[in-house]
């Protein structure tokens, strides 16, 4: 498997939802399904874990009562648990299905990947779009 980095020199960076290069959601927690900071996708990935969110408390409760608690740390899985503020890479669906309830975490679009498109659109997500920049 190729790392983000090469990836980067290679130049074959995905794109995101803007059309442009996939910036790094976030690294502090780290976060992607490939656990390099990037909402990405690949064999595997079931989850398809390629919107960047902004965790809000009525995000993580509303994802709590659908049985996924992200809160909780899971070493296991190289989960840190969550909070309000984090970013992390959500599963599509879940984050569709949060909008569907009234519940969807802001969007940092620059780090979401371009496969969300198949599963909502990118009115929806710039709905709930924020500029946030990597700290």
């Amino acid at each position: 498997m190729r790392t983000v980095e090469t990836l980067l020199v290679l130049g074959r960076m995905p794109t995101n939802v803007l059309g442009g290069e996939l910036q790094c959601c976030c690294r502090e927690p780290m976060t992607g399904f490939y656990r390099d900071g990037y909402c990405r996708t690949g064999p595997g990935d079931q989850g398809v874990h390629v919107v960047c969110a902004m965790m809000t408390r009525e995000f993580l409760e509303f994802s709590r009562r659908r049985g996924n608690d992200l809160v909780t740390p899971a070493p296991a899985f190289d989960f840190p648990g969550l909070k309000p503020g984090d970013r992390w890479c959500l599963c599509v669906t879940r984050w569709k299905e949060a909008l569907d309830a009234g519940m969807a975490p802001p969007v940092v679009l620059a780090a979401t990947h371009l496969s969300a498109l198949e599963f909502v659109s990118l009115e929806e997500l710039r709905a709930h779009g924020e500029d946030i920049r990597e700290p």
